[in-house]
């Protein structure tokens, strides 16, 4: 009985013994702000698939760093297996160590989450290898901002400097965050060498470094924060021992600053006074409208440039279009920009260029045109008006009706050309068979004949397309749609070029399934166009919400899911119109 209770108690011992243990086990709980921590995760098996945790609040310093050692005492073995880490806490608080994970046996084991308290900075008895001086209070990263109360498309500038006393030394700026520009347009300016300078920063003289300038230009009224800017530098710091030829040691250290979030307060734009064609330009513009010419021959061409210049949110609105008689067939416009970005904010010249070519012989008004802005100087909108363009076609054919004009701009005069078509056909015999009266001979006969109506019918077709005018229009528009639709799924990767496809895409589709021109192409008149058609309402009103922010979302930052969301909503309005244009 003895023997089998002995053996029982064996059993359990080396079961007991053969149990996977896997624990974490840190230096400290409770450390300061300058302390470190080392963490080991041990482990009695030799475990794989090592997963560390995040160690949220924490910088790793070094590590992780693998261990293995397996002893033999008296016929007994003992494994032991650890990562090892060095970690530097970020800021103060409670911070918690997730667990570790390994696998063993194809079963998973994880330690116990452990609590670590992070105080303020705790002083430590001062020896000859440690620093003469404070790191805290020789080292600063500040953010300078222009301006923290704009309005909304006001430019802003930030301008981040890192400080440093004469009495240190650094090496290795690294950044361990980056600052975030939410609700903001924003432009990099580049600094392409670090310069130090002198400057005096809390009354004392400092060296400093200009690090980074970005200008911003809000997009929304109210509060908006800019995430802060961290750095990691590597830091030589003087200490008071001293080398074998009496030259002073410096200690190395890493030290992480911070900006700190700024908090920008930005105004609406005030609505008295906002004029109904105002598309959120906000500077100091001059606006003009060019034409290349004013008097032309029938089938010339003429440039219509209409441009912007001046300095303010050039790349953030979109031109205003002219409005041309039906008679001047107008083409879409090709947009250009020459624009800079210093630091005091965007200037330049964005450009419309619009080819028109005239119908019929006679003159035509462009009507004027105007472009309004807000004026950050006087506080102020203001609105800027162009002259009427008179554009003198002084040859072609006339329209038949001068009220009709709008109605027939589609008619052309079609003139029928023939010609004769003679061929000679001589045969030669080829073998001693009797030709005339064969089969090949009575085929050969008739086959002119045969041929006369087909030859008639093809004849008729190709005048019917080329005086059909308007359905050959229809055709390329449908066709260019098309195009423009492919060729924007091309450039999804492209923000700019994806959204001028796609725009050309929907206006081409619209210009197809309405019988318009592109001088027609107003908000009211599509809109009362597709309504008559027995168009859902919601799908209107989601078409031509799409259409004018395509324009804007060329500069305004948006991510890849936007862009693909449009696509797919751009395909599915053009389909349900497709199916809901009577």
């Amino acid at each position: 009985m003895k023997r089998y209770i002995v053996a029982i108690v064996l059993l359990v011992c080396s079961t007991l013994s053969a149990q996977v243990q896997f624990e974490a086990r840190v230096s400290k709980t409770t450390l300061g702000l300058n302390e470190r921590l080392r963490i080991d995760f041990m482990m009695n098996v030799d475990g794989d698939n090592f997963v560390q945790p995040s160690f949220d609040g924490f910088r790793i310093i070094a590590g992780p760093s693998q261990q293995v050692s397996q002893s033999w005492v008296n016929g007994r073995s003992s494994f032991e297996k650890a990562y090892s880490y060095f970690l530097s806490p970020n800021q103060k608080g409670t911070f918690v160590i997730k667990p570790a994970a390994i696998e063993y046996n194809g079963q998973i084991y994880k330690t116990a989450p452990i609590k670590i308290t992070v105080t303020a900075a705790t002083q430590q008895p001062r020896d000859p290898s440690d620093p003469q001086i404070n790191v805290d209070e020789n080292l600063y990263l500040v953010a300078d901002v222009s301006k923290t109360n704009p309005y909304v498309n006001e430019p802003i500038t930030v301008v981040y400097k890192l400080y440093f006393s004469f009495n240190i030394g650094m090496s290795n700026l690294g950044e361990a965050s980056k600052p975030k520009y939410n609700d903001f347009w924003s432009q990099n300016i580049e600094i392409k060498q670090l310069v130090a300078e002198e400057g005096i920063f809390k009354g004392q003289n400092f060296r400093y470094i200009v690090l980074k300038k970005v200008v911003l230009y809000p997009q929304k009224s109210g509060k908006l924060k800019i995430e802060p800017l961290s750095l990691s530098v590597d830091v030589q710091l003087p200490t008071n021992r001293r080398d074998m030829f009496g030259r002073m040691v410096v200690a190395d250290a890493t030290k992480t600053v911070s900006a700190g979030a700024k908090t920008i307060n930005v105004k609406p734009l005030p609505e008295a006074g906002k004029p109904d064609d105002f598309t959120g330009a906000v500077g100091n513009f001059d606006f003009k409208v060019t034409p290349s010419k004013t008097t032309l021959k029938h089938g010339e061409s003429l440039d219509l440039v209409v441009s912007v210049s001046g300095k303010g949110n050039l790349k953030l609105f979109s031109l205003p279009k002219p409005v041309v008689p039906n008679a001047l067939e107008m083409y879409d416009p090709v947009h250009s920009e020459s624009i800079n970005t210093p630091l005091s904010g965007m200037a330049g010249k964005s450009t419309d260029s619009y080819t028109i070519i005239p119908q019929y012989k006679g003159n035509y008004p462009v009507k004027p045109m105007q472009f309004s802005y807000f004026d950050l100087n006087s506080g102020t909108y203001k609105t800027i008006k162009t002259p009427e363009v008179m554009i003198n076609v002084i040859d072609g054919p006339s329209p038949v009706d001068s009220t009709a004009v709008a109605g027939n701009k589609n008619k052309a005069v079609v003139v029928k050309e023939f010609k004769n078509i003679q061929t000679k056909t001589k045969l030669v015999p080829v073998s001693s068979d009797r030709f005339f009266g064969s089969n090949r001979f009575l085929g050969l006969l008739l086959l002119p004949f045969l041929l006369i109506p087909i030859v008639i019918l093809v004849q008729n077709k190709r005048e019917t397309l080329a005086g059909d005018v308007t359905g050959n229009r229809i055709r390329m528009n449908n066709k260019l749609a098309k195009k423009y639709l492919s060729e924007a799924k091309k450039q999804i990767k492209n923000k700019e070029l994806f959204y001028v496809a796609l725009e050309k895409a929907m206006h081409n589709f619209l210009k197809a399934k309405l019988r318009i021109e592109t001088s027609e192409m107003s908000k009211e008149n599509i809109q009362e166009l597709l309504l008559s058609k027995n168009a859902n309402p919601a799908v209107v009103t989601d078409f031509i919400t799409l259409t004018e922010n395509c324009e804007i979302a060329r500069y305004a930052p948006s991510s890849s899911v936007t862009i693909q969301q449009d696509f797919d909503k751009a395909v599915a309005i053009i389909s349900d119109l497709e199916k809901q244009i009577s």
